[in-house]
């Protein structure tokens, strides 16, 4: 009895497997990672196997969104002990099997063709046919000699969920320590102001079974670069709502904000989207389909102190120096072009100042010539013949000097020519004079405009002391002042009204060719003043920053 009812059962199990392998191709075979291969449903598509993780070595997941049945093979080298090996299989996170041995008398000879066993001749057997729609299929397998190396594969038949942020939070300092800014489910759109006092970014996803697969990246929007990039998820710190679960996050240092602008979170299953077997492609996705497992989340970051690349402060200090410089070259070009300019109007006008000077000049010279002559005349008209004589020889030196015209002479010439002047005026009016100077003047080696001093003498002379006879009195000075040269022309005559102007032409051009030289000598002012009382008359020319 017992037998026939064990024969009835292995007949109704052996009846399902058959019916369960129906739809199943078996003639391609998919590696689904470690020591593990599956087949599945003859008009599955989009079947991604195999995916790694660098978060989980020794996880391999399986995707089969349209797979309705997997069966699954074990495979084992002919150097190896196949019964030193356990599994465990698991449908959702109920058991099936558990920790359960493989039978050697099910093993069959086998060869494999893909790269990594090499058409080896290899043992295999098989793990059971799977309904996988809506489900997830977990086989865990380890070697008895060493049970710390688990190798987990996943074959995964649901829709994989899209992430979510679930907090994200802004690490300060206190003056107690650290503290967080949290925002709680935040929209598409997160606005972040970086103080100096933020240093770093969580980002907290909600919790899921295959939390492995995502990955999540920032990026900058202005240059459509990758800035950070995490496929590993950080665990404690943050619980889910039941509190009963740790929300998995990732910490971002606020050093990759280099300026403030619109970034981009990106969390998405590293999933290799493009795999094909044996030149077959076997998936049929569209990027918009992809795109459905996909979070995104635009991050509007505002910085208060903003940080520059050595590269972006060079390419800045190149730009500002070159500005700067074509700004300089700018206004060199524009000031050199205005200086020019102001140049050329200054010495036009201070040629056209000479050539007035040169006329004040010219018309001084006759009246001075004129006045000389008078002398003479008066002279041979008193038969003062000898005195005439000699104020004829004296008229004539003075008269070459004067002609000989120049516009600087030594103060040695401008004293000689007063001293002939004076002399030959002498024999006239018979007054005295003298011509004094600093010890320290230099006076054949200091200029000043020529016959400066000879129209106020003149005038001094003339209107002075002329009916003083031998009373009369005239004193020259040439005097040092620090830089300055004082020039003063003293006399005991009566004196004059300083306020009241006076017809003669002698004083006339000279005030203005005092007039004239301060327009052409700019920086050395010539300063005149008058003195004068019932006592006598002082004349004072001082010529500023002359020495």
């Amino acid at each position: 009895m017992k037998t026939i009812v064990f024969t009835f059962l292995s007949f109704i199990i052996t009846l399902s497997t058959v019916r369960a392998q129906k739809g199943i191709n078996f003639y391609i075979s998919y590696d689904a990672g470690g020591r593990l291969t599956m087949h599945v449903d003859s008009a599955a598509n989009n079947v991604y196997y195999g995916n790694k993780f660098p978060n989980q070595p020794n996880t391999s997941f399986n995707y089969l969104p349209e797979v309705n049945h997997v069966s699954v093979q074990m495979y084992f080298q002919k150097t190896e002990n196949p019964q030193n090996y356990r599994y465990t299989i698991l449908a959702d996170d109920e058991p099936i099997a558990v920790n359960k041995p493989i039978n050697k008398e099910e093993l069959k000879d086998v060869i494999r063709k893909d790269h990594e066993w090499k058409d080896e001749v290899l043992d295999s057997t098989t793990l059971g046919v799977f309904p996988i729609k809506g489900k997830t299929i977990t086989i865990l397998t380890y070697d008895i000699q060493r049970p710390q190396d688990v190798y987990e594969n996943v074959f995964y038949g649901k829709s994989i969920p899209r992430p979510k942020i679930e907090i994200i939070a802004k690490r300060f300092a206190t003056e107690k320590g650290i503290d967080y800014t949290r925002i709680i489910r935040p929209k598409e759109r997160i606005d972040l102001t970086f103080t100096e006092k933020d240093d770093e970014l969580t980002i907290i996803k909600d919790k899921t079974y295959i939390d492995y697969i995502y990955s999540t990246s920032i990026k900058d929007k202005k240059t459509d670069k990758i800035i950070f990039e995490s496929t590993s998820w950080l665990y404690g710190g943050y619980l889910n709502e039941e509190g009963n679960k740790y929300l998995p996050h990732v910490k971002v240092d606020k050093s990759i904000f280099k300026k403030s602008g619109d970034y981009e979170i990106i969390i998405q299953p590293k999933i290799r989207w493009d795999i094909s077997h044996e030149g077959i492609f076997d998936y049929d996705i569209s990027p918009q389909e992809i795109e459905k497992y996909t979070a995104r989340y635009t991050l509007a970051i505002t910085l208060d102190q903003e940080s520059y690349t050595k590269k972006e402060a060079f390419i800045y200090t190149l730009i500002i120096t070159f500005s700067l410089g074509f700004v300089f070259l700018v206004i060199f070009y524009f000031t050199r072009k205005r200086n020019k300019k102001k140049l050329a109007e200054q010495e036009q006008q201070k040629n056209i100042a000479k050539l007035q000077l040169n006329s004040i000049c010219s018309q001084l010279n006759p009246h001075f010539l004129f006045n000389a002559l008078s002398g003479i005349q008066n002279l041979m008209n008193k038969n003062e013949t000898d005195n005439a004589n000699k104020y004829l020889s004296k008229f004539a030196r003075l008269t070459r000097n004067v002609l000989d015209y120049k516009e600087l002479i030594s103060l040695s010439q401008e004293k000689n020519l007063l001293d002939d002047y004076l002399q030959m005026e002498q024999l006239r009016f018979g007054f005295q004079y003298e011509i004094n100077h600093s010890e320290d003047l230099d006076l054949a080696n200091i200029e000043i405009p020529s016959m400066l001093l000879q129209p106020f003498v003149e005038n001094a002379v003339k209107h002075g002391i002329s009916q003083q006879a031998t009373a009369g009195k005239i004193v020259i000075e040439f005097m040092k002042q620090a830089d300055d040269l004082v020039l003063t022309v003293t006399d005991n005559g009566n004196g004059f009204d300083t306020g009241k102007r006076y017809p003669g032409l002698g004083l006339q051009l000279s005030d203005s060719r005092i007039a004239l030289l301060n327009s052409i000598y700019k920086e050395n002012r010539f300063i005149l003043a008058t003195q004068s009382s019932d006592d006598g008359t002082k004349i004072g020319l001082t010529l500023t920053d002359w020495l």
